[in-house]
């Protein structure tokens, strides 16, 4: 079973930056994927980023591109999301996913690709 565990929201203001982690059981074999959705009050989970574990392949949302930046640490095997210049739009409840065995790495820039998900972590930013 997969587990993935989130930390690191928070309350910011807007402009500042933040960093979420993710530690996950995830055996970190190169046909892996993973990566962030979010999903704010009384609107649908929107995938954030995305990451190929064996190539290193990023993706990201047009409304993250140039702020958010997605990286992961194989040897802690732990999952990061660099939030910058954050925006009260980005205020939502992250959730980290991950998905064993894709076929290639442009599956990882699909939501639907992803099976494994956290409990999420909070981020709250004010104007």
């Amino acid at each position: 079973q997969v587990q993935l565990v989130e930390s690191g929201g928070g309350s910011v203001q807007a402009g500042a930056s933040l960093r979420l982690s993710c530690v996950s059981s995830v055996y970190y074999v190169k046909n892996t994927c993973m990566g962030w959705s979010r999903q704010a009050p009384g609107k649908e989970r929107e995938w954030v980023a995305g990451i190929h574990i064996g190539f290193g392949t990023t993706y990201y949302a047009d409304s993250v591109k140039g702020r958010f930046t997605i990286s992961r640490d194989n040897a802690q095997n732990t999952l990061y999301l660099q939030l910058n210049s954050v925006e009260p739009e980005d205020t939502a409840m992250y959730y980290c996913a991950a998905e064993e065995g894709v076929p290639t790495a442009w599956h990882c820039s699909l939501p639907a690709t992803y099976n494994y998900w956290g409990q999420g972590t909070q981020v709250t930013v004010s104007s």
